[in-house]
């Protein structure tokens, strides 16, 4: 009986040692990028960020990344549309941290055709993502917007602004498993774009640029001046949470 007993608690300690083991290599293989960024004044090494869907014309270079689309790329889940478009590429980092911010500037001077686009993204899955951007419309107009997609099914937000606005400043913001969108024409006065929840966007994300032409389309997208920073989204101040939330 006592043999029987050493002999479970053998097992149990060994079953115990190997599972600290995989939980110590799976922290010791997971980097995160913004933590690894704070710690380096905000720089964001842009060889680190990955890829969904590489497009076939894309250029990195000191701190600006290039990006060529291709015809018939998009980001939308259903809604109104119907159709289920998941095939734009993405250039995202990843990290568990619950509160930053993160910056890039873009350029769109070459988009020309209906709803070619590029900006900022937080892409989970092809049901859970969001994004904000500029689409183009004609040469009057384009939208200024935002998406997001929660368990499959996008909506969109927008705002008309004038054809010859090129450049747009985005600031994509975390509070748990809260997030933000700003704009900035400048990069110094950002206004808010969104504030939106996603469920499933509750521990590690991943996030950071895209650009698509849905239509018969192409062109260059300029992504620059990318860093990491301190939660720029304050703690909400006012009305006190309900007591029962």
């Amino acid at each position: 009986m006592k043999k029987k007993q050493f002999s479970i608690l053998c097992i149990g300690l060994i079953l115990t040692a190997c599972g600290q083991q995989n939980k110590n290599e799976t922290t010791m293989d997971f980097t995160d990028d913004v933590q690894t960024a704070l710690a380096d004044s905000g720089r964001i090494d842009l060889n680190s960020l990955q890829w969904t869907r590489e497009p076939k014309g894309y250029e990195v270079k000191d701190d600006t990344i290039l990006i060529t689309t291709a015809p018939k790329t998009d980001l939308w889940q259903r809604t109104y549309y119907h159709f289920q478009n998941d095939n734009a590429p993405v250039l995202q980092m990843k990290t568990r941290e619950k509160f930053f911010s993160f910056v890039v500037k873009t350029d769109f001077t070459g988009s020309h055709h209906r709803f070619d686009q590029c900006g900022i993204v937080m892409y989970l899955d092809s049901e859970n993502w969001l994004k904000g951007s500029v689409e183009y419309e004609n040469d009057e107009f384009q939208h200024l917007g935002s998406v997001v997609t929660n368990n499959g099914y996008s909506d969109w937000a927008t705002t008309a602004i004038p054809a010859n606005v090129k450049t747009m400043w985005y600031r994509f913001s975390r509070r748990e498993d809260d997030y933000c969108i700003e704009c900035s024409s400048d990069g110094q006065a950002f206004s808010q774009m969104r504030v939106c929840h996603i469920p499933v966007a509750a521990d590690e994300i991943s996030f950071g640029i895209y650009a698509c032409s849905p239509e018969e389309s192409s062109f260059t997208a300029i992504f620059s001046d990318m860093k990491i920073t301190e939660c720029a989204w304050k703690a909400h101040d006012g009305q006190l949470p309900d007591e029962n939330m």
